[in-house]
């Protein structure tokens, strides 16, 4: 039996995954995907990963997700999945990076700065 454990990031969202063979189930925190993720654009990109590698349907999701927000959890879940799927069959790397899906979107919000307003916007100049 082939199981895997793997975790991909999104800005501040991680998610933990237990990928074993089995009929499909994806649960995220407890919950059906479809539940956790109630609209079908953050469905579709939960399962983007099994889709392209051709395996949907074989095997169980369990994932723990935390931070971030709800669409940056299901792209780190995405991430998580393509990964595993590469440990598992490596033959599957090249049609999951051709969609994008192994690399790891790192652009994050910048820190805000002391005497700023914002990361860079600075308070309004009065000349008088």
């Amino acid at each position: 039996m082939s199981t895997t454990n793997t975790s991909g990031r999104r800005k501040t969202a991680v998610a933990r995954i237990y990928l074993s063979a089995g009929s499909g189930n994806i649960t995220v925190n407890g919950k059906d995907y479809k539940e956790y993720f109630p609209t079908l654009p953050l469905q579709y990109i939960v399962t983007q990963s099994t889709e392209v590698a051709g395996a949907t349907g074989n095997y169980d999701v369990k994932v723990n997700v935390a931070g971030g927000g709800i669409k940056g959890q299901a792209e780190a879940v995405r991430l998580a999945i393509a990964k595993a799927l590469i440990e598992l069959d490596p033959a599957v790397k090249p049609a999951l990076r051709s969609k994008g899906l192994v690399t790891r979107d790192d652009r994050m919000v910048e820190r805000k700065k002391p005497g700023r307003r914002k990361a860079r916007r600075r308070f309004q100049f009065s000349k008088r």
